[in-house]
């Protein structure tokens, strides 16, 4: 594979986004800052096919990105390859509007090849290729710049190798016949919803105790000043205030600005000062939520009660036999809470009674739960068997009587 020095010219780019515009697929990875800003700073995209590969600095003076930016996200002729995408995806929907697309993720797609609910990128390239990654550059400072040449071969690696074992994996997954699997997973990361940083929403990413319209319209109001102040200043959201903060607020809201003092997680400087003012404001003009605006209930069958928890286990325990059996991520086929909704009765849109995952699970769960299922041990394993595949216990008579 031809590696290119760190591309730092329009005309460089250009010709190398006409070649990567012919391949099947090309694996794409960035490095960026983000620990002290809202907005994560890109510093360097690193691309490759199965014949080249290149880092491009996306801070040098006059790169046009254009080329590269519409390779990603308006070419739907190239697959995109990620690992571990999500960081990726979101760096790009902020320079576009728009996510890559088709795209491919090999952490997400290893769960339905394996056992691996998250694999990491060092660990995936070891167990493809046999290959320690060199995680000297892992935490540098990207934003630097010259960046070295051990820098630049680091963050190049990341795609090369991935170019090589993407096709491994894709084979493999044609082989065990799971890729369908991974369509809605795929799709779920591309879809744009997943990255607006909308401040309408940005309540609904809060965890906050009840229902209470009152409390949960305060709740909105200040999440979307924190947003908008967060956004205005490139701050970290949590530099303004923490979620425990702002939930904290929103039930139990301050009477005068001069309480702020008083709030855990917030300076005593914000009971004179302009941004406490601001937050006061928002708190001031804050509205209930409308019946319609609540959030949907959780779908609740009979409560669980100590049996309804106990089948909750035994499904739990069948979800892990069953991964082991068929050799993927438990995560991929049933989440937890599906588990425990099954056991409390609820029969409607749960995934795992749906398409595939109803196939590789969800029927024999449902069996248990309808007591058509029992747990065997075989060889000294604990296997799934069916009610009706039990053979007739035989009878054994007592033992004589022994004569004092």
């Amino acid at each position: 594979m031809k590696i290119h020095p760190l591309i730092t010219t329009s005309e460089e780019l250009a010709q190398l986004c006409s070649r990567l515009a012919k391949a099947d697929f090309i694996t794409v990875d960035t490095e960026f800052m983000r620990e002290s800003t809202y907005w994560p700073e890109l510093c360097l995209i690193q691309v490759a096919d199965t014949e080249e590969a290149a880092a491009i600095d996306p801070k040098a003076s006059g790169l046009d990105m254009t080329p590269l930016l519409n390779l990603l996200v308006d070419n739907e002729n190239v697959l995109k390859v990620f690992h571990a995408g999500g960081q990726d995806v979101e760096i790009i929907y902020n320079l576009t509007g728009k996510t890559p697309h088709p795209i491919f993720d090999t952490q997400i797609a290893m769960m339905a090849i394996s056992q691996s609910e998250q694999i990491g990128y060092s660990n995936l390239v070891e167990s493809w290729l046999g290959i320690a990654v060199d995680k000297g550059a892992r935490f540098t400072d990207w934003s630097r710049r010259p960046l070295d040449n051990r820098q630049i071969e680091y963050a190049i690696n990341d795609v090369t190798y991935l170019a090589d074992i993407f096709p491994r994996i894709l084979k493999r997954l044609m082989k065990t016949g799971r890729g369908e699997w991974l369509d809605a997973e795929m799709e779920k990361l591309a879809d744009p919803a997943n990255y607006r940083n909308d401040p309408a929403i940005a309540w609904q990413r809060i965890k906050a105790a009840g229902r209470n319209p009152a409390m949960l319209g305060r709740l909105r109001a200040i999440a979307a000043w924190r947003e908008i102040e967060a956004q205005d200043k490139n701050l970290p959201r949590g530099r303004i205030a923490r979620d425990e903060t702002l939930a904290d607020i929103a039930s139990h809201p301050p009477r005068q600005q001069a309480d702020l003092a008083k709030v855990r997680g917030l300076s005593p400087g914000w009971r004179d000062n302009e941004i406490g003012r601001r937050l006061m404001a928002t708190l001031e003009a804050a509205k209930p939520l409308a019946d319609e605006e609540l959030p949907p209930r959780a779908p609740r069958g009979a409560p669980l009660g100590k049996e309804g928890a106990l089948v909750a286990d035994l499904l739990k325990l069948l979800l892990k036999i069953r991964a082991r059996e068929i050799d993927v991520a438990s995560r991929l086929l049933a989440r937890s809470e599906e588990l425990e909704l099954l056991a409390a009765g609820v029969r409607k849109n749960l995934p795992i009674l749906e398409s595939w995952r109803y196939n590789a699970f969800g029927r024999d769960a449902l069996d248990l739960v309808e007591g058509k299922l029992a747990f065997a041990v075989v060889n000294g394993k604990l296997k799934m068997t069916h009610v009706d595949d039990i053979a007739e216990p035989v009878d054994i008579p007592a033992p004589p009587e022994v004569a004092e």
